[in-house]
């Protein structure tokens, strides 16, 4: 069965990011997202794309803009919806999307699973995870992240399945 892992980082007040960039550094969130997505496909949004230095390396990337023009600043898959993106993925295969917020927001009602990191503090921000309705989703795994000289913040990873 084709597997669509929704994978981000959210405050909580659910901020994801501001002008473009994390408002946090969290390594071992890092790590975690490397590790899981290595290897797969990712879903994101233009903006998403360019907030990147670089590839991100052994995943292939897939994008997803409006603008019939884009010429992304590495090699890349360029669509225009997210079904496009979705498509892409095949039957048996694992994909993550990866963000932005508008992305997640339209990508909850075909996402299979959610890897939510959530960092227990608030943050301005002008990009916002959306809400997770219990109704549809179900807690299955948590596990918590003190802070510590590394990480300035506390976190738990949550991961989510369909109900």
């Amino acid at each position: 069965m084709k597997q669509l892992i929704i994978i981000a980082a959210a405050a909580e007040n659910n901020a994801l990011g501001i002008n473009n960039d994390l408002p946090w550094h969290l390594p071992d969130d890092f790590k975690r997202f490397k590790a899981l997505t290595s290897n797969h496909k990712i879903i994101m949004g233009r903006k998403t794309l360019e907030s990147f230095p670089k590839a991100l390396p052994n995943r292939e990337h897939i994008v997803v803009t409006r603008d019939q023009g884009y010429k992304p600043k590495f090699p890349c898959t360029v669509v225009h919806t997210l079904e496009s993106a979705i498509e892409l993925v095949e039957t048996d295969e694992r994909a993550f999307i990866i963000g932005g917020g508008e992305i997640y927001k339209q990508s909850l009602v075909f996402a299979t699973d959610i890897e939510l990191t959530r960092i227990h503090h608030a943050f301005e921000a002008d990009t916002f995870f959306p809400d997770i309705d219990d109704s549809i989703w179900e807690l299955v795994k948590e596990k918590y992240h003190p802070k510590d000289d590394g990480h300035k913040y506390d976190f738990t990873y949550l991961t989510y399945k369909k109900k």
